[in-house]
């Protein structure tokens, strides 16, 4: 770009040559220089402000302050509900867990040693000054994460302990340890002994009890009926099945009340005393077999709840 420059204090005219890379630099310095000039009138504005009683300064402070406290109470309150979903959250799940607590204990027989409804105790000396500090939003969070993951593991743990009691609960309610008469005597034993019709020694498979006739007969652990039919020895006869090879029989019922498929409970009437097929008067012949080998009834009915239900098993197989 060429500029002439024409003057009468000039004998003749002068030409000026600028190339662009001079108008660019020429047009940055330009640039830098307002920029720097509006800096420091901000920077000089900003530091006596206070000092400055022009009515607009001091309203454009006022509302670069007031947007910064808004923004910044915005901001507080979007991690206060954060937190308190959170925490929420955490309430819910410890409440979950107390009521999940209760019923395990209560179960497992120990409910008086744990108080779910009440906080456990805390304390200790107080900490020094160098040992103490304030907890950041960031400190906060995480520990809240690390105390729901220990929440989770908590409820799988529980859910553990909660189905090995209810296997236990379930074995226990699979061992016949219930009378199945519930008033009456023994009359005889099981083991050897002199057959009432023939008058030899012969070996009894069960216990017989004596009650009266039409006496309901009730069943000595939970199962499934197996049988419920005529035998020509056993008379009007039910057998149920407790799973794992373990069954009973009730023999010389007068009238049977289950059927074959029927679930049945642990003291749930399944028949009537009475005096159907080979014996001498009313009774129930009753009968304990694990894989259809005859066990001594006995060694159940008297079977102690502080026993496991495989020790009643193990023991019951003794002559």
């Amino acid at each position: 770009m060429n500029i002439i420059l024409v003057s009468d204090s000039l004998a003749k005219s002068r030409i000026v040559t600028i190339s662009q890379s001079q108008i660019i630099l020429a047009a940055m310095g330009f640039v830098s220089a307002g920029f720097m000039f509006a800096l420091g009138t901000y920077w000089v504005t900003m530091k006596y402000a206070v000092d400055i009683q022009n009515p607009f300064i001091q309203s454009l402070i006022s509302t670069l302050t007031q947007q910064s406290a808004q923004q910044a109470e915005k901001d507080m309150r979007e991690q206060l509900n954060s937190l308190a979903m959170k925490l929420g959250e955490l309430q819910a799940r410890m409440m979950r867990l107390d009521a999940f607590g209760e019923r395990l204990a209560k179960v497992a027989g120990v409910d008086g040693e744990f108080n779910f409804s009440e906080p456990p105790g805390v304390g200790g000396p107080s900490p020094n000054a160098s040992m103490m500090g304030n907890v950041s939003y960031q400190d906060f969070r995480s520990k809240l994460t690390d105390v729901s993951k220990v929440l989770d593991d908590r409820a799988d743990k529980f859910g553990m302990l909660d189905s090995v009691l209810m296997q236990g609960r379930l074995a226990a309610k699979a061992i016949p340890t219930t009378l199945p008469v519930t008033t009456g005597y023994f009359s005889s034993n099981f083991g050897y002994r002199i057959d009432p019709f023939n008058g030899r020694s012969a070996f009894h498979t069960g216990v017989d009890f004596i009650a009266a006739p039409g006496s309901p007969i009730l069943a000595a652990a939970g199962g499934v009926v197996s049988a419920s039919e005529w035998h020509n020895e056993y008379g009007n006869m039910v057998d149920i099945d407790h799973d794992n090879g373990l069954t009973t029989r009730y023999a010389h019922l007068s009238q049977k009340s289950v059927v074959v498929g029927d679930v049945v409970l642990k003291g749930q009437i399944i028949g009537s005393l009475g005096q159907t097929g080979r014996a001498t008067g009313p009774h129930l012949h009753f009968e304990v077999r694990e894989n259809s080998v005859p066990l001594n009834p006995n060694r159940f009915l008297n079977f102690s709840r502080a026993q496991e239900p495989a020790q009643a098993v193990k023991s019951a197989r003794a002559p």
